[in-house]
């Protein structure tokens, strides 16, 4: 992956001072959790960095298309990303963030006054990624004997019986598991 890394120039050290700054990122592949995104074409990103007087405030957007595999059939399925850029660098490391900041909410700008936007890009994707992506919101996944794709039509297996698992399911001794607590 490319690195995104944007020099402060001098007369944005101004308080009130902005400048919008925009672009296309290659991330050929991007994790989240178990999950693989494969991005075909460069993301598209807009940010503009605002000095607040006291700290650069980074806001923005980023977006692309992306390809990941379904939670349950396992098929490719496409997913739309649209995320919103956010960050916040301090000018100077001692001055203290406003009370309500957390620590994980700002950083301080480094002493060569470089700005990476790879991190805040990441970020804003990983929020926006399903949590559980699926082909369709009715995917019936894959048979648990023989792993043939539902979606497609029955498989050939037999219907597991009222009460009872597919042959060996690791967890068909939990059936019987009383957690009435009697």
């Amino acid at each position: 992956m490319e690195s995104l890394r944007i020099t402060i120039p001098n007369e944005l050290f101004s308080p009130a001072e902005t400048r919008h700054y925009e672009g296309q990122l290659s991330m050929p592949v991007f994790k989240a959790g178990p999950d693989l995104y494969s991005f075909e074409q460069p993301l598209s990103w807009a940010a503009d960095i605002t000095n607040t007087g006291d700290a650069f405030l980074v806001t923005g957007m980023v977006e692309g298309d992306a390809t990941t595999s379904c939670a349950r059939c396992l098929e490719p399925t496409s997913v739309r990303c649209i995320g919103e850029i956010e960050g916040y660098f301090l000018l100077n490391g001692d001055v203290e963030a406003d009370e309500e900041m957390e620590g994980d909410e700002f950083d301080v700008l480094p002493d060569d006054h470089t700005i990476d936007l790879v991190p805040l890009i990441q970020a804003a994707l990983l929020v926006e990624v399903p949590l559980l992506p699926l082909c369709q919101d009715d995917c019936k996944g894959l048979c648990p004997q023989c792993g043939a794709n539902l979606n497609d039509g029955p498989c050939g297996c037999a219907p597991a019986e009222e009460g009872q698992s597919a042959p060996g399911n690791p967890f068909a001794v939990l059936k019987d598991l009383n957690l009435e607590g009697e």
